[in-house]
């Protein structure tokens, strides 16, 4: 594709995307829980960057339907790690806010598995899977189908007085 037709394709707006959930899921007002802080990656559903809906499952565990559009580019014709990253960094946080504990992210380690198309809505699943005094774990794989594209591990330090 020329430098002129993905010029145009990131400035086009694209279609609109089926981000709905499995049976059970239960759409999660994430902005309601944490405020104006998920612009970045979630904060434009009509957009050419991400969109993405969130849901909680029937054991509270919080899943993300999640498009990667032209503007996450990285690899032609596919996702750039760091747009990856940036969603599990948003995703995995808001996990441990959505069960209960007010965090920041104090690491976060991403592992790549294969290289996620553009345009493809995937799952994400995330869940804690510990909390130790201000320590909180999370865990979350970003999927289609059989295909893994990432997994990430997000160290989560809960914030004093919140």
């Amino acid at each position: 594709m020329s430098k002129t037709a993905v010029a145009q394709a990131i400035a086009s707006p694209c279609p609109p995307v089926d981000l709905s959930g499995e049976a059970g899921w239960v759409p999660f007002d994430a902005p309601s829980l944490v405020g104006e802080s998920l612009r970045f990656v979630s904060g434009d559903p009509e957009g050419n960057r991400f969109r993405v809906r969130y849901f909680r499952d029937g054991e509270q565990h919080l899943h993300a339907r999640i498009w990667f559009g032209p503007e996450t580019g990285g690899p032609p014709g596919h996702a750039h790690g760091g747009s990856v990253a940036a969603v599990m960094d948003e995703a995995l946080g808001l996990a441990a806010w959505a069960a209960g504990y007010p965090i920041v992210v104090g690491n976060l380690n991403v592992s790549f598995r294969a290289m996620l198309p553009l345009e493809k809505v995937v799952t994400l699943e995330s869940r804690v899977v510990s909390a130790e005094g201000r320590k909180v774990m999370v865990h979350g794989r970003l999927f289609c189908g059989e295909t893994v594209y990432a997994e990430g591990e997000c160290l989560c330090i809960t914030i004093p007085g919140k």
